[in-house]
């Protein structure tokens, strides 16, 4: 049977416990016990992530579905050399932050919860708001007071409350965790079925590939969710015999905010301390990633790398992007920045199948975009 079991100490606990951390000594909890994610298992007529439900901590009913998952593996070329784009950007609220998201929700639904607060840079906010008005849960979202007007707009539209705060993102994570109103505290860094809903990814790209495993995953990274979740989905996947190897995973950090990139490259286990600077890929700028020492434990074990890139080269990214008709936050761009130098110092080999994971949609950052493209004028 599901549970939850810290990733610290080790202390187990019932899947149907409300909880979004470990009670012994605070850390952060994973879903174990879980069934073997087979082929045969895939649910085919669910155009969805619950198609690979019998994998997920969350079983039964699903009362609240906006078709999250299942989203569009695309082929495509990054100067001339194939890649394939997951486009996780056309989910229903704009990012991938919907496939944690809708697994979380269902599971706090299942066990009663009816008030959800989160905090959030903007894309989780935007997520959760957006299934808690469809769960018709009350939801406040606490964020940034720097974040970008359009998401703000969206999470407000939802019927959400919006509390800005002032100072760095930790101080945002603070001030949630501290409201002790009688919200639950729906986190997408902490709670355990945000992660187990984020494997999915993985779970498509090894589906959507011919049921194989590209040699190459690369993703922007803050919290790192999207590459601990597909390091998840195909370490299942090889433990159940359906695959014999993990992809390489690569994180795409901003030089401007780099905790993890700055681990890997120095050897530590965990983040390193660093000063934060405001980035144009403000959906991953986390300073204090809460499973850092299981993403980059993760990513070594996969033989990939974290590594940052400059914030120019995330800008010129973003903009060919956009060219070649993929229109996403600047966010996802540091992932193709990062790919640039993965293929230019040949990390990367010249016949590796490689896909790209694009996190979240340029409908909601326009006020930005727009910004870049004057200063790129500007330039010219």
């Amino acid at each position: 049977m599901a549970q939850f079991k810290c990733a610290s100490c080790d202390t187990a606990y019932p899947a149907s416990i409300l909880m979004w951390r470990c009670e012994k000594c605070g850390g952060p909890l994973d879903a174990v016990d879980l069934m073997p994610m087979r082929r045969a298992d895939i649910a085919v007529d669910r155009a969805s992530l619950w198609r690979y439900q019998k994998a997920l901590v969350h079983q039964g009913s699903v009362p609240i579905s906006l078709g999250e998952g299942w989203t569009p593996l695309v082929d495509g070329d990054w100067r001339g050399r194939a890649v394939q784009w997951k486009c996780e950007f056309v989910s229903i609220s704009g990012s991938f932050k919907d496939r944690g998201v809708a697994v979380m929700i269902n599971h706090l639904l299942t066990n009663s919860v009816t008030h959800v607060a989160e905090d959030s840079s903007g894309n989780a906010g935007a997520a959760v708001a957006t299934y808690a008005a469809a769960a018709k849960l009350p939801c406040r979202i606490y964020v940034p007071a720097h974040t970008s007007p359009g998401k703000i707009t969206q999470i407000a539209a939802t019927g959400a409350e919006v509390i800005r705060i002032p100072g760095p993102r930790q101080a945002v994570a603070e001030a949630a965790m501290a409201d002790s109103s009688g919200y639950f505290y729906a986190s997408h860094n902490w709670d355990p079925a945000f992660l187990d809903g984020i494997k999915t990814v993985g779970y498509e790209i090894w589906e959507q590939t011919g049921f194989g495993v590209p040699d190459a995953v690369v993703a922007p990274t803050g919290s790192g969710s999207n590459l601990l979740g597909c390091f998840r989905a195909f370490s299942e996947l090889r433990a159940a015999g359906e695959v014999d190897r993990l992809p390489c995973l690569y994180g795409a950090q901003s030089e401007n905010c780099e905790p993890l990139a700055r681990a890997f490259e120095t050897g530590a286990d965990t983040y390193v301390e660093v000063a934060t600077r405001a980035s144009i890929a403000e959906g991953i700028a986390v300073s204090r990633p809460v499973r850092s020492r299981a993403v980059l434990a993760a990513v070594r074990e996969s033989g990939g790398e974290i590594h940052a890139v400059p914030e120019a080269s995330i800008a010129v990214a973003h903009a060919r992007l956009a060219r070649s008709g993929l229109y996403v936050e600047p966010t996802s761009a540091t992932a193709v920045a990062l790919l640039e130098r993965l293929l230019g110092d040949g990390t990367i080999g010249g016949t590796d199948k490689v896909v790209v994971i694009l996190t979240g949609s340029g409908l909601k950052a326009g006020e930005l975009i727009a910004r870049m493209l004057e200063e790129a004028a500007a330039r010219h």
